[in-house]
C-alpha cells in the first residue's frame, strides 16, 4: 500500500453520471495525480477503474460508488481526510447559478430546485454533494456549472418564441458543454502564443456535439436549448427536429417511449442502424455509416454558418472533444465546409494531428484543443478557496 502524501492542497473533482462517476485529483499546480472512473452503477457490470487499473467492486447507487472511490484513493498515496476540497460537475444552473460557488444549504437547494431541468443528471451530482457532505463534513465543497458559460448570450438567442407565462417558467435556451468551452478559452491563448482571437467558432464534438460561437471569450450563441437533445446530430441523440413531428412521436408511442427514441435511438446510431461511436462509423465501409458520417457533419456545418452569423464574422476554429481532437476525416470534412470563409486547412497537419491546423494561406486560425473539464472544475474550486 502506497503511503498517502496528499497536502492539505489536493482538489477531488467528481462528475456524476447517470451511470457512473468520473473522478480525478489535482495538486496545487493543477497536474493530476490519479484519475479513474466509477461505471455501471447499479448493474451487476460494475466495476472501478483508477489510474488504468480495474478493480472488482460492485455498488447498487451513486453513494456507494463514491465510497468505493474514497476508498480506493489510499492506495495512490491519497487520503480522502486529507483532501483541501471537493469540486462537482453540476450539467444545470438554471437562471440563478451563472457562475462557479462554494455548496451551502442555498446552493444545495438551488441546484434541487433545477432538477426538472435536468432530470437526468442533477439527482446524480446532488448524491455526490450529500454523500461527500456525510462521508467528510468539514470538506468544502464547489460546484461548477456547465450552462453558466452561456449566461453570457443576448436574450435575443435564449428566449424562444412562445407566451411569456411559459417563459417564466424555465422554458428557454441554456446551452451546456460550458466547462468545455471556458476551458478552451482558458487554454487557446497558451497553446497558440497569442491573444484569444475575437471571434472563435468552438467545435465540442463527442458523443454529445454542440457548437458555440464566442466573442471576446464570452458566449453569444450556442446550439444546445433547453436540454442537450437540441442542435447537431450526435452519438445517440438526434439533434434539432421540429415539434410538431415529436407531438407526432408522441401520438405515435407515448411520452415516455418518445424520449427514449430521441435520447438514445437516434442520431448516428439512428442513421447507421447500430452504431453510435465515430470510431466504428469509420470503420464500417456500409453505406449508411457513410450516411451517418455525413449527416453529423452536413448539420455540424450548417449550424456553422448560423453561428458565424452572430459573431459577424470569424477569426479562429477550434476543435475539442473526443470526436474533435482524433477524427482526422471529420475535421477535414467540416473545414473543406469552412473554405468559403477563408479557412485553410493544413492536410499534412491534419493527418499528423497537430495542434495547429491551419496553412498560411488560411484567413481563420484553426486549433485543436484537448478538453480539460476535470482541470478546470478544479480550478475554480482553488479560485473560489482562495477568497475563504
Amino acid at each position: 500500500m502506497t503511503t498517502p502524501q496528499t497536502t492539505a492542497t489536493d482538489i477531488l473533482v467528481l462528475n456524476a453520471g447517470s451511470s457512473s462517476i468520473k473522478f480525478a485529483v489535482f495538486d496545487a499546480q493543477l497536474s493530476e495525480r490519479v484519475a479513474g472512473l466509477a461505471e455501471g452503477i447499479g448493474t451487476p457490470d460494475a466495476r472501478l477503474c483508477i489510474a488504468k487499473t480495474d478493480l472488482t467492486a460492485q455498488f447498487s447507487d451513486h453513494p456507494g460508488a463514491l465510497a468505493a472511490i474514497l476508498a480506493a484513493l489510499p492506495e495512490h498515496g491519497i487520503d480522502p481526510q486529507a483532501l483541501a476540497a471537493v469540486g462537482h460537475r453540476v450539467v444545470h444552473g438554471g437562471r440563478k447559478l451563472t457562475k462557479p460557488l462554494r455548496i451551502t444549504p442555498d446552493v444545495r437547494a438551488e441546484i434541487a430546485s433545477c432538477t426538472p431541468l435536468a432530470p437526468l443528471h442533477n439527482p446524480h451530482s446532488l448524491a455526490a454533494i450529500d454523500t461527500m457532505t456525510g462521508l467528510v463534513p468539514n470538506l468544502p465543497q464547489f460546484a461548477s456549472f456547465d450552462t453558466s458559460f452561456h449566461a453570457t448570450n443576448p436574450e435575443v438567442a435564449t428566449r424562444y418564441a412562445i407566451p411569456r407565462v411559459e417563459e417564466t417558467k424555465g422554458i428557454r435556451r441554456y446551452g451546456f458543454h460550458g466547462l468545455s468551452y471556458a476551458s478552451l478559452v482558458r487554454r487557446l491563448p497558451d497553446l497558440s502564443g497569442t491573444a484569444l482571437p475575437s471571434r472563435v467558432l468552438a467545435f465540442h464534438l463527442g458523443n454529445g456535439a454542440s457548437l458555440c460561437a464566442i466573442r471576446n471569450g464570452q458566449s453569444v450563441a450556442t446550439t444546445m436549448g433547453y436540454s442537450p437533445l437540441d442542435g447537431l446530430t450526435m452519438g445517440t441523440r438526434s439533434g434539432g427536429i421540429d415539434a410538431n413531428a415529436v407531438l407526432r412521436l408522441v401520438e405515435d408511442n407515448g411520452l415516455e417511449r418518445t424520449k427514449a427514441i430521441l435520447n438514445h435511438e437516434s442520431g448516428l446510431l439512428g442513421l447507421s442502424g447500430g452504431k453510435s461511436d465515430m470510431r466504428n462509423l469509420m470503420l464500417d465501409p456500409s453505406a449508411d455509416s457513410a450516411f451517418a458520417i455525413e449527416h453529423f457533419c452536413y448539420w455540424s456545418l450548417r449550424h456553422a454558418g448560423s453561428l458565424i452569423a452572430a459573431m459577424e464574422g470569424l477569426d479562429a476554429v477550434a476543435f475539442t472533444g473526443g470526436i474533435g481532437e482524433n477524427a482526422v476525416a471529420v475535421r477535414a470534412r467540416i473545414l473543406r465546409g469552412l473554405e468559403w470563409i477563408g479557412a485553410r486547412m493544413d492536410v499534412d497537419a491534419n493527418h499528423a494531428r497537430k495542434l495547429r491546423l491551419h496553412a498560411s494561406s488560411s484567413k481563420v486560425a484553426i486549433w485543436v484543443v484537448a478538453a480539460e473539464e476535470e482541470r478546470q472544475i478544479a480550478m475554480d474550486a482553488q479560485t473560489l478557496m482562495e477568497t475563504l
